[in-house]
């Protein structure tokens, strides 16, 4: 297998280290617009990986570098990922991306006939949320012979919380205030609706040293998963996981209009809010420090002729060794494998489709498990 990971940052880095540490993966490019940056994060990891410069404003040049691969990876703003998803269906080969925004993945899945008919599986919104909990939920409700509920918990948090906002930047700043504005796609009362971010505030436990946090709704995280079970499930929601507090702190600001698109005049230049809002958390947060990420998906139903409650519980840490954040692993590491089950056939799907509706639950936590990602697993 030969792959193409576009987007030297943070996940690509931790895509290309993945890849390159993978049986059956015999070269990894790594392509950024930075070459410079491109070339460090490629001398760092060694071996199969090698350094591209790319600008993905140049669709030349992007069918170019994915004409010599079977699979290519999108590591970066989910702005780039229809370019990057026509690119591919154009060259002929797979293509995943971390997605993020339901937008853009819709305008994906219009690509579907084009992608059928090269002969090609694009799957967007890849990655942890949506993404590999998105997996998790849609396989553990294959074991139920009938649907109540599914809801879906994770959170990215530091190991050791700072105050005002007790978080730290462990994605863009850019996408953590578009999870928090836009609205969320959930299942309630039988019924598919948008409700507002940053509501339906609940608080929930996980072990020592966590105890009581609380999680709030944001966008994105049901990716299709509400398509998929609608008519079939009374309730299903993703709400993100934060310290207690960092909710009402950060929709105080949200209120203020930190988050607006009005323009600000300071002397020369006219920036928006938001623009303001986002280099001052860049400036504010800490963003390279040991984190944690929690994930819990609960599915409830019939099994067996009795009602049953399934769980599926991760509490994954920053990896000491290698310096790379739990954001980065379980984020990357899930990516990196779906790229792999797309090249040696293990999901054979044609067109343009989430994860959540084609990469087999069971070999994908087998694989993480290898990683020492590991997610437990109870039945009440």
């Amino acid at each position: 297998m030969n792959a193409l990971v576009i987007g030297a940052g943070m996940m690509g880095s931790a895509l290309a280290y993945d890849l390159a540490h993978s049986e059956g993966v015999d070269r990894v490019m790594l392509a950024d617009i930075n070459g410079d940056r491109a070339r460090k994060i490629a001398a760092s990891i060694g071996g199969k990986v090698e350094p591209v410069q790319l600008d993905t404003q140049v669709p030349e040049q992007v069918t170019r570098a994915m004409k010599g691969v079977s699979v290519a990876i999108g590591a970066t703003s989910y702005t780039q990922n229809l370019g990057l998803t026509q690119a591919a269906i154009t060259a002929g080969i797979h293509f995943c991306d971390l997605g993020g925004n339901m937008d853009v993945v819709d305008r994906q899945i219009a690509l579907d006939p084009l992608a059928k008919a090269a002969g090609v599986c694009i799957l967007p919104n890849c990655g942890l949320a949506p993404g590999f909990a998105s997996v998790v939920a849609a396989g553990g409700a294959k074991r139920f012979s009938a649907l109540d509920e599914i809801h879906i918990r994770v959170g990215g948090l530091p190991q050791q919380p700072q105050p005002p906002l007790n978080y730290q930047l462990v994605f863009s700043a850019e996408g953590l205030i578009n999870e928090y504005l836009e609205p969320a796609e959930i299942i309630r009362n039988g019924k598919q609706e948008r409700v507002g971010s940053m509501l339906d505030l609940e608080e929930l436990d996980f072990p020592p040293p966590f105890g009581k946090l609380e999680a709030f709704n944001t966008s994105g995280g049901t990716s299709t998963l509400t398509r998929m079970f609608d008519g079939k499930v009374k309730a299903l929601d993703y709400k993100t996981i934060r310290y207690r507090g960092h909710c009402e702190k950060f929709r105080l600001l949200i209120d203020l209009g930190f988050a607006g698109a009005e323009p600000i005049v300071a002397g020369a230049s006219i920036r928006t809010a938001r623009e303001f809002f986002e280099e001052m958390l860049r400036r504010r947060l800490p963003s390279n420090g040991p984190d944690i990420v929690l994930m819990r998906v609960t599915i409830r139903g019939m099994a067996e002729n009795r009602s049953q409650t399934l769980a599926y519980e991760m509490i994954d840490h920053y990896d000491d060794k290698l310096k790379m954040t739990s954001m980065m692993r379980t984020t990357a590491f899930p990516t990196s494998i779906i790229a792999q089950m797309l090249s040696n056939g293990t999901v054979g799907a044609r067109g343009v489709l989430p994860p959540e509706q084609c990469v087999p639950l069971a070999p994908l936590l087998s694989e993480l498990r290898k990683r020492n990602i590991v997610v437990n697993e109870s039945l009440t």
